[in-house]
């Protein structure tokens, strides 16, 4: 059946919407049903609006049936339509990436399964058709049914998120997969925080590995996401011993791989000046914390034995004497992705190197 207008009587409204990011278009009813219509004319990617061809029937609130409309679900997303002539139908909702691949939206994609498994499918042989290389799908936590037909139709798992799962496809057969690899690290950060008199701030965890239960240590734990090292170390002292800090310098690192779930672990340790002195235990982490001289606290046989931390503390005893200097903190803004990040280097090396010059 052909129609010559897309005014639809009857007490719907419509509203044509356009995704900016291809030339495919789908009409939507205000009450949330949703038209896809088939394109019989196309010029230069824009849609002749003067003609479209129409099957099935729609029945409206009344009971009146409009002949002529294909209506999908309100329970599934509309996705966007191919340009007239390639006779592939819908395809998922997508916007190239910068290198050749292409990103699926996850909150277009239909929730029925079916919809979903036939519609990726003529999406990733449309794909191909066009030379695209990796294809990224995101499916969010409410979306988890998806995960399985995507799986059988080649899609691997990439990483995972509070709320969400990533997977990839690779489409090239006759290349390897230059897609990068899931997150691979956990970032871990310790304070060594010395006052005056030569006392290091210290902790005994209620939680913690038997090799070092008992153990006074160093206030440690993890960065938080999108968190920055200085920021995060200073957090966790003060959350675990109430002693506020200033971030000084990062002294030394440790690089270490397949500790927890497999994953490799970078740990800062960083000095700190004390800003108060009066110590408040978090309970739930703590069993108790205290100011301790620097040699009863490499006295512990723990440190006389593990020669990794006794070269930390000699590292950050050598830095408190001015002895030794750690990587300071800048904020520097990089034209690569044009976001202000922290860089972190030897301040006294780089002021000599200038002088030179």
């Amino acid at each position: 059946m052909m129609i010559s207008s897309l005014n639809l009587s009857g007490s719907y409204k419509y509203r044509l919407t356009t995704h900016e990011r291809n030339s495919n278009i789908s009409a939507r009813f205000d009450h949330g049903n949703s038209i896809c219509l088939k394109s019989t004319s196309c010029y230069n990617g824009g849609m002749n609006l003067s003609s479209y061809s129409m099957s099935k029937n729609f029945h409206g609130r009344n009971g009146k049936g409009l002949k002529g409309v294909e209506v999908i679900s309100p329970k599934i997303s509309p996705s966007t339509m191919v340009s007239s002539g390639s006779g592939l139908g819908l395809l998922l909702d997508a916007y190239d990436d910068e290198y050749g691949g292409v990103i699926i939206e996850p909150e277009h994609l239909p929730s029925n399964a079916s919809a979903f498994a036939s519609i990726l499918r003529t999406s990733l042989f449309n794909w191909k058709l066009k030379g695209k290389k990796g294809v990224w799908l995101k499916i969010l936590q409410e979306q988890a049914d998806l995960v399985p037909i995507a799986i059988m139709e080649g899609f691997d798992y990439h990483h995972a998120d509070r709320g969400y799962i990533m997977l990839t496809y690779w489409i090239p057969n006759d290349e390897p997969c230059s897609l990068p690899e899931g997150p691979t690290h956990q970032i871990g950060v310790g304070g060594f925080v010395m006052n005056e008199n030569k006392e290091v701030l210290v902790v005994k965890e209620n939680v913690c590995p038997c090799q070092c239960s008992g153990v006074w240590k160093l206030p440690t734990g993890f960065i938080n996401k999108s968190e920055e090292i200085f920021s995060g170390v200073v957090r966790e002292v003060k959350e675990e011993t109430g002693i506020d800090t200033e971030f000084l310098q990062v002294v030394a690192f440790r690089h270490v791989h397949k500790v927890a779930f497999e994953q490799s672990d970078l740990f800062f340790v960083c000095m700190l000046k004390p800003l108060s002195f009066d110590i408040t235990i978090d309970e739930k982490e703590i069993q108790a914390a205290k100011w301790m001289n620097i040699d009863e606290f490499l006295s512990q046989s723990f440190y006389e034995e593990d020669h990794m931390s006794k070269r930390v503390i000699d590292i950050c005893t050598a830095t408190y004497e001015n002895s030794y200097t750690g990587f300071i903190n800048q904020n520097l803004t990089s034209k690569f992705d044009g976001k202000l990040s922290c860089l972190y280097y030897n301040d006294e090396c780089m002021v000599k190197i200038l002088k030179k010059f």
